[in-house]
């Protein structure tokens, strides 16, 4: 007897981002797996069963999942943001793809959330309203020149990128190794958004020219943009100002 499995995006962190999707799927399921910290924005009944595991288990997170669910449970698996950004949609498809046939019948629901480079951009403006790429700076699961190569094409191609994983105790300097690989091939007028728990009570929003940017104002919390040369910023007095980009090239007809 195959359940139901649910992959549900809870946004930011702010309560009020957490979709009425996502609330309704919270409300069928039995058991929630998922990184702590996620697990707990939810305000679980007591017939819900809480499976809590480290941050970085997230292929051996979906096997137990979907082995739960194989039996007939409805589970869910949370991620902060979006679950197909950067986090648990994809361990669940690999996982599905590696295991049992029987997984493959699993009745299985992605819910979407507010991945952090939507809920930055909302709180400074429409620095996305062009073209945009989010990169992610982990290397964990992928090499560091490939990084930084895909850097350089993005950059040079006028894209503003959203850089996820920006920095971590394990991994100090890869941030500030990006920024410099990017100051050599933007101007150093180009905005940078160093956007910390957006829409959360410990909210930080900083711009910088990319030029003085400094690896030390973002933490794992933090979704990092860059804009493209054709970004701007709207100076608004004692209000905080707008950062967008252009919904068009410089030299296309408007």
């Amino acid at each position: 007897m195959s359940g139901r499995l649910f992959v549900i995006g809870l946004g930011p962190g702010n309560p009020g981002q957490i979709t009425p999707e996502a609330s309704a799927a919270a409300a069928e399921a039995q058991f929630f797996y998922g990184y702590a910290p996620y697990v707990d924005r939810l305000n679980l009944r007591p017939d819900q069963t809480r499976i809590a595991s480290d941050n970085r288990e997230e292929i051996s997170r979906a096997n137990a999942a979907l082995e739960q669910a194989a039996g007939g449970a409805s589970v869910a698996v949370v991620s902060g943001g979006d679950p197909g950004v950067f986090a648990m949609a994809a361990a669940v498809c690999e996982a599905i793809e590696a295991g049992p046939a029987e997984w493959r019948d699993i009745e299985l629901t992605i819910v979407p959330g507010v991945t952090a480079m939507l809920a930055v951009a909302a709180r400074i403006g429409a620095p996305l309203g062009h073209d945009f790429c989010a990169i992610s700076l982990s290397d964990n699961l992928k090499p560091w020149d490939l990084i930084l190569r895909r850097l350089e094409a993005a950059a040079g191609a006028g894209f503003v990128i959203a850089l996820y994983n920006p920095i971590s105790k394990a991994r100090p300097w890869q941030l500030g190794e990006a920024l410099d690989k990017l100051r050599s091939i933007l101007p150093g007028t180009t905005p940078v958004i160093f956007g910390r728990a957006a829409g959360r009570p410990d909210e930080r929003i900083e711009i910088t020219p990319l030029a003085e940017a400094r690896a030390e104002q973002a933490d794992m919390a933090t979704c990092v943009m860059i804009g493209s040369p054709e970004t701007r910023i709207i100076e608004r007095g004692e209000k905080r100002p707008l950062v967008y980009t252009p919904r068009f090239s410089a030299g296309a007809s408007q």
